[in-house]
């Protein structure tokens, strides 16, 4: 059995400890009372995220303007919320078909995700095999209405760059999937574009069905913060 006169867990302190032992607690906040505050005028002034910040998600392209999405659905089976809804469909390249939208043999029909739902973890960025799905630095989502925070594959989309085409057109005459993972499309080619020229003129896609802008891509690598009236591409 210990010694309670030696035991230092019984052993009292002396008169000046037991003193200050209450003012002790308050070091801390002593210490930080007098220092300068970092105050941030938001949303006056706003402070550009980290490269890595998870942001609102976007659905990226091809070089040529094809979805990366193949609508395998393993970002909905990996969000922990289930706040994605993924419904995939065939890409037809027959005569009088719908076209072909990515280059697998599969593409996202329709793709949701419900920001009343997500809670920005990034399992779906992980669970995502062909880097369809990133995460943006745009992180103002508050709304008046519900239904306005469920984004539709419209709003998720990418914007057209330079050298896209909107799908749905064929892929590069002679390459196959495994070549657009690979890099070695640079950007859509003059037959792309005769196709998509003979065949339909659709509005750019990546814009709402209002055809406003898609909003809050990444403008992290430019030293600012995205808005909704953002229109640049994602640079990750």
């Amino acid at each position: 059995m210990a010694d309670p006169k030696k035991d230092p867990d019984t052993s009292k302190g002396g008169f000046f400890s037991d003193l200050f032992a209450p003012v002790g607690g308050f070091g801390v906040t002593f210490a930080t009372m007098f220092r300068k505050l970092e105050t941030e005028e938001y949303p006056e002034e706003k402070r550009p995220t980290q490269p890595r910040f998870h942001g609102r998600h976007q659905l990226n392209r091809h070089p040529d303007g094809l979805e990366k999405c193949v609508g395998c659905e393993l970002c909905a089976w990996a969000c922990p919320a289930d706040a994605i809804l993924v419904e995939g469909a065939d890409n037809d390249d027959s005569e009088g078909g719908a076209g072909r939208f990515s280059p697998g043999e599969r593409y996202g029909r329709v793709y949701q995700i419900n920001y009343l739902r997500c809670i920005f973890c990034g399992l779906c960025i992980e669970a995502c095999p062909t880097r369809a799905l990133t995460m943006t630095n745009f992180y103002e989502l508050a709304d008046h209405s519900r239904g306005d925070l469920i984004f539709t594959k419209e709003q998720l989309l990418a914007p057209l760059q330079e050298g896209m085409l909107p799908p749905p057109h064929p892929m590069v005459d002679g390459l196959e999937e495994r070549d657009y993972y690979q890099g070695k499309v640079a950007k859509a080619t003059p037959q792309q574009e005769e196709w998509v020229r003979a065949h339909h003129a659709e509005p750019q896609d990546g814009l709402a069905p209002s055809g406003d802008p898609v909003e809050g891509v990444d403008t992290v690598a430019h030293g600012r913060q995205a808005t909704r009236d953002t229109t640049e591409g994602v640079r990750r």
